[in-house]
């Protein structure tokens, strides 16, 4: 992404959430996007998965341009290429986990769906839980559904934003486990947005944030 800002409406007026912000990531690289509340993080990331359109600059991603793309567009491109985890989940409280997991692959057409899923769901080591729905499971183990979720499509790029925020230690712990797992068994680009400096260490690379800004962090920002 090259000069990105995005600015939003709000009853004050005008905010300015992201400030001419220039990124190159590398295909197979892991990023740990930090910094404190407010600072752009979620932002930045809802706009490199086309979530959110910049107001201004340029965001390509895998050689397109997602400023020429309609929101359709976008939505087939991250169902091609991107595996989004959401702090909060943002499972379907009326599928069972493995509907959850299946529901991109079908969405996509495919005929081997259900048994992909299955798949996906064991790796996390839920298959004990494929019939369950989402208010049936812990916290920990909606979060392994999601991941498999993403995961599911083998994605070229997974987004996770604040992935261990509504978890304890040790089950946050397990659930990086299985993140960088996923990153590695698929060789995905990973994007990750955390408080947890700790959690921004198992990356390749750490990009600060403050205000809206690109911070220099461990001299590893470019």
């Amino acid at each position: 992404m090259t000069d990105v800002s995005l600015i939003l409406q709000s009853n004050a007026g005008s905010v300015n959430i992201l400030k001419n912000i220039s990124l190159k990531i590398e295909q197979g690289e892991s990023i740990g996007l930090v910094g404190p509340s407010g600072s752009g993080k979620s932002s930045l990331l809802m706009v490199m998965g086309g979530l959110e359109k910049a107001s201004a600059g340029k965001v390509q991603v895998l050689g397109n341009d997602f400023g020429r793309m309609s929101e359709d567009d976008l939505a087939r491109f991250r169902r091609a290429h991107m595996g989004i985890v959401f702090q909060s989940f943002h499972l379907i409280p009326t599928m069972t986990a493995l509907e959850n997991i299946a529901s991109p692959l079908e969405l996509a057409g495919a005929r081997d769906a259900m048994q992909r899923a299955e798949r996906e769901l064991e790796a996390v080591g839920l298959a004990h839980r494929a019939e369950h729905y989402p208010a049936q499971m812990s916290g920990g183990e909606q979060q392994r559904t999601a991941l498999a979720r993403a995961a599911v499509t083998r994605p070229d790029i997974l987004l996770a934003d604040e992935p261990t925020g509504n978890l304890d230690a040790q089950t946050g712990d397990a659930t990086v486990d299985l993140l960088f797992g996923l990153r590695d068994k698929y060789g995905s680009t990973l994007i990750l947005v955390t408080h947890a400096l700790d959690l921004a260490a198992h990356c390749d690379r750490i990009i600060q944030l403050r205000d809206g800004e690109v911070m220099t962090a461990h001299g590893a920002v470019t």
